[in-house]
């Protein structure tokens, strides 16, 4: 004799063992707690967008490609000025070279290395929330979305609604689901863009660094003096 499905239901309900019965009890909570968690990670994204845009914009070096060029035919005092009040890689990479200048260009290399690599790190900062973020945030809606799907069906197997009730009440659930999936795209697209932008502006800051480095270095040995000698004979002309 075959069994009328609500009891085949039931009877396979009542068939899960222990641990699966467990599972199925956690997954049948709400899952709004999913929603506040991306709103919570949203909010922090945007919070780490406006303060690397803000860091990035404070610490840039304005004209370093003019600055590079004055430092290429030995005007080292542009430098100096240049570098008054600023901060950042640029800044920082100048100020230690000129300032370990008396010890010879290959010092002043080993110089602009180590403080390059010193105030990267500055730069980076945050940057890798952002791209796990971006990463992981359609999985964390997506996981949303599941525990909504199953609990509308839970729902509908434990109702005893028939016909156009049945579709109302499976749509109704798995439209409800699916804003957690939109929710985390929403929040992993700005976070890659925003990931991709800062990424693109530390290798642009890098490549300015580089180019002032080599500049200095380059015309001290060019003509073989440090920008303490230059600084000296141009005081005497």
């Amino acid at each position: 004799m075959t069994l009328p499905p609500i009891l085949l239901a039931q009877s396979g309900h009542s068939e899960l063992g222990w641990l699966s019965s467990k599972l199925l009890g956690v997954t049948l909570t709400s899952a709004e707690w999913v929603l506040w968690i991306l709103v919570v990670l949203s909010v922090l994204s945007i919070a780490i967008m406006l303060e690397r845009a803000v860091y990035f914009t404070r610490h840039r070096l304005p004209d370093s490609e003019a600055l590079a060029v004055r430092l290429a035919k030995g005007d080292f005092e542009a430098g100096r000025k240049a570098i008054e009040g600023k901060t950042g890689m640029e800044a920082a990479v100048i100020r230690e070279a000129l300032a370990s200048s008396a010890q010879g260009a290959d010092t002043v290399e080993q110089v602009i290395a180590s403080t390059m690599a010193r105030e990267r790190p500055q730069y980076e900062r945050f940057l890798s929330f952002l791209g796990t973020l971006g990463n992981n945030a359609p999985f964390i809606g997506l996981f949303g979305t599941v525990l909504g799907i199953i609990k509308a069906f839970n729902d509908l197997g434990a109702s005893n609604v028939k016909g156009a009730a049945i579709q109302q009440t499976v749509m109704a659930g798995i439209s409800e689901a699916l804003v957690a999936t939109a929710v985390g795209l929403a929040v992993a697209i700005p976070a890659v863009v925003a990931f991709n932008i800062f990424n693109r502006q530390l290798k642009t800051v890098t490549s300015r660094t580089n180019a002032l480095g080599h500049a200095l270095v380059g015309s001290m040995r060019a003509s073989g003096r440090t920008p303490d000698t230059a600084a000296r004979a141009a005081e005497v002309r």
